[in-house]
């Protein structure tokens, strides 16, 4: 919006040309998304407690998990609108690429939602079905595919990192390749959202990464120089990116350990399936694999958990996520979360390292 204003008063004021430069309106995203999540946070959580809005403890977790009973969740809900707030004053609105990205964040907050809300309203740590939940999930990833196929060019390979004008050629497969890593991110988003500021951390690093990838990617002279695909309009999903980081920052002062309120599953699947978008549009699906390293972690434990019980009837951890199985080996809570962050930010220069060594 603001972009939009400048652009018409710049004959007036040629200093607002300014706004003109993606990386500028970036960092005031950022800024924007941070003090609307520190400001709209207390007010949330406020009328969460007021409404005794709080989330459902699992009875067979971690004891320590006993004590978290009471605390409000929902707390996704002023990320979002932090970030969607954000992104419609900073971010180019004639961008197509902007509304695919924001419409996915809707269409998988409006599903977390649901699903936390059955949460509460049965007392359970049950909610929607799982087959359920995924029949909305496959419909949301095949909405934003197809979007993506009229707005953006085809596709039929995918990017291989480290290595120069190297791809995985998917053909016809490729369609189901994009679905995965969408619906697949904001899963494993979600299995990680387990202890205080435990996933969103996590989440600004990625999308800090992300929003690197998406400016240079919408470059076409420093993409030809660092050798990564041109992507025409990627760069204003650069300003998206931050302000997910920064209304993300927002919200960790009040899930920190320990938490005032919980993300719950409006803020994980959303934000999940955003990024997972943003790597799918800017042709970095593999190194959003590498950046977001802890989700698949997550993720992988959950399945390999599941498939070696079903198997062998043998539990490969303690418990999954891999999170717990640390909780339940005796680690203080506080020190999981913070390796993990530590894990999350060598991962993301580790993937960022990827636009010089090839």
């Amino acid at each position: 919006m603001v972009e939009y204003l400048a652009q018409q008063l710049t004959g007036w004021y040629s200093g607002l040309s300014v706004f003109g430069y993606i990386t500028l309106r970036s960092v005031l995203a950022a800024l924007t998304g941070l003090v609307l999540s520190l400001v709209l946070g207390p007010l949330v959580i406020r009328r969460l407690r007021l409404s005794s809005v709080a989330q459902p403890v699992r009875n067979d977790g971690p004891r320590s998990h006993f004590s978290k009973i009471g605390t409000p969740t929902l707390g996704g809900v002023p990320i979002l609108l932090a970030l969607l707030v954000s992104t419609l004053l900073w971010a180019d609105l004639a961008n197509a690429y902007v509304w695919v990205v924001m419409g996915t964040t809707v269409c998988f907050g409006l599903i977390g939602f649901a699903d936390d809300y059955r949460k509460l309203a049965k007392r359970t740590s049950a909610g929607l079905p799982s087959w359920l939940k995924f029949v909305l999930q496959s419909i949301a990833a095949a909405l934003v595919l197809a979007v993506l196929s009229q707005v953006g060019e085809p596709r039929d390979s995918v990017l291989i990192p480290y290595f120069k004008d190297l791809y995985l050629p998917l053909g016809i497969l490729f369609p189901l390749f994009a679905y995965i890593v969408i619906v697949g991110s904001s899963n494993a988003v979600n299995l990680t959202d387990g202890l205080d500021g435990l996933a969103i951390m996590p989440i600004a690093i990625a999308a800090a990464a992300l929003g690197l990838f998406s400016w240079i990617a919408g470059n076409a002279i420093f993409s030809d120089y660092l050798g990564v695909p041109y992507v025409a309009g990627a760069g204003e999903l650069m300003v998206v990116c931050a302000a997910m980081g920064g209304a993300g920052l927002g919200f960790l002062w009040f899930n920190s350990y320990p938490a005032q309120v919980f993300m719950g599953d409006v803020g994980a699947l959303a934000l999940g399936a955003a990024l997972g978008t943003v790597a799918v549009i800017v042709r970095q699906e593999l190194a959003w694999a590498i950046v977001g390293g802890i989700f698949v972690m997550e993720a992988v434990s959950v399945m390999v958990q599941v498939g070696s019980f079903r198997l062998t009837g043998k539990r490969v951890f303690r418990m999954a996520p891999m999170h717990h199985h640390f909780e339940l080996k005796g680690w203080p809570e506080p020190k999981i979360i913070v390796r993990f962050w530590i894990i999350s930010v060598i991962l993301a220069l580790v993937a960022v390292a990827s636009l010089k060594i090839r």
